[in-house]
């Protein structure tokens, strides 16, 4: 899926966070749910099929990558998986990535780490049901494998022409700041939600 010049795929990458996923963030955080959102892009044109966001304080299932495949499936009119690029906020959890498999998608690329989700947003599930159900240290699931490829956008962003990449490592910085505003604003807030594991 990643291309040697992936300039167009991570300008839509970016665009995508920042003008589909963090405005559903923004009301999902005021609501008491976690920053994680998701989103579904067509691999001929990168345009938006479907974006989405946490919404664990309705059912804590619903992860953002999880409840967008929900409703993903709800739609009457919808285009084969094989069809789309999925996009993650952040490394998917365990369940989130087993939900990728068993919806049918090849690939998934995604902007903060397993790492981030544990140190800047002081969310360490991901990593801890990692280790300690499936006994995995951080980055011991495979990136590549029967089911799906997987990408970390700053290794695309790595990989642009020096132009571009100045300008996109400009967008990721600016969408790391929208972010930390968001996790502040939640942990602030969690006290006063039932999610099982805040």
């Amino acid at each position: 899926m990643s291309e040697r010049h992936p300039e167009r795929l991570v300008d839509a990458l970016l665009t995508t966070i920042e003008h589909h996923i963090l405005p559903l963030t923004r009301a999902g955080v005021g609501a008491g749910n976690k920053v994680f959102g998701a989103a579904l892009l067509d691999k001929k044109d990168y345009s938006v099929v479907l974006a989405g966001t946490n919404n664990e304080t309705e059912n804590p299932l619903w992860h953002g990558e999880v409840h967008t495949i929900k409703t993903f499936y709800e739609l009457k009119d919808r285009p084969n998986t094989s069809e789309l690029i999925f996009l993650s906020t952040h490394e998917p959890c365990s369940m989130c990535l087993s939900a990728i498999t068993w919806a049918g998608f090849d690939n998934f690329f995604y902007f903060f780490s397993h790492e981030n989700s544990r140190d800047a947003f002081s969310i360490p599930h991901d990593l801890k049901i990692l280790k300690e159900v499936f006994t995995l240290e951080p980055g011991g699931y495979r990136r590549t494998n029967a089911f799906w490829h997987s990408e970390h956008i700053a290794d695309l962003i790595a990989v642009c022409d020096a132009t571009a990449r100045a300008e996109f490592q400009a967008r990721a910085d600016a969408i790391r700041v929208d972010y930390a505003k968001l996790s502040d604003a939640y942990q602030g807030g969690k006290s006063r939600n039932a999610i099982p594991l805040k």
